[in-house]
């Protein structure tokens, strides 16, 4: 479950949570009706359902919290050995050019850790210990701004056209004025 801010639930709201289904269980074994437990701990029937059902299946055990819902999937020391190999770049892993991608990062770690993440993960990974993407300092020497100005000019326009119809169109599927 997602929250403001970023986390999931703390520690402390955990072992709050935890404690009002065990006051559920407490109250299953007593033969309480679920309506009843949920008006007075103030949660839905229906969660109090999931918690019967869970009881009755592993006991008081099964209402116990699992603990984070999400563990962070490289350590501190995992990641200190991800940023050697990141130092050392792209061309001693490989690559043809001294350019980090997502994919190539994601490939370094699954040689070197050994784990698989999505590109996704990788990226909300570096983002996380304070990397960046990588943006040039400076424009390309080659780059001929009096090119770029005249394409902006005359063929953009041309490419680009317009998303809309000169004439009103209909929005009936059946007419052939909705085509």
């Amino acid at each position: 479950m997602r929250y403001p801010g970023g986390g999931g639930l703390t520690a402390e709201r955990r072992a709050f949570r935890e404690g009002i289904r065990l006051q559920g269980g407490v109250r299953f074994s007593a033969g309480e009706k679920t309506t009843v437990i949920a008006k007075d701990l103030r949660v839905s029937v229906r969660s109090v359902e999931r918690w019967r059902r869970a009881w009755r299946e592993g006991g008081m055990e099964a209402l116990r919290s699992a603990g984070p819902a999400n563990f962070p999937t490289v350590t501190d020391g995992q990641f200190a050995v991800l940023e050697e190999e990141l130092g050392k770049g792209p061309a001693t892993h490989g690559s043809d050019d001294e350019r980090w991608t997502l994919a190539r990062v994601q490939t370094v770690i699954r040689r070197r850790l050994r784990l698989t993440l999505s590109v996704a993960t990788v990226w909300r990974l570096l983002k996380r210990h304070g990397w960046s993407w990588q943006a040039p300092a400076r424009r390309a020497l080659e780059r001929d701004e009096h090119a770029v100005e005249l394409w902006k000019k005359e063929v953009w326009p041309r490419v680009k056209g317009s998303r809309r119809r000169a004439v009103p169109g209909s929005s009936s599927r059946t007419r052939p004025a909705s085509r």
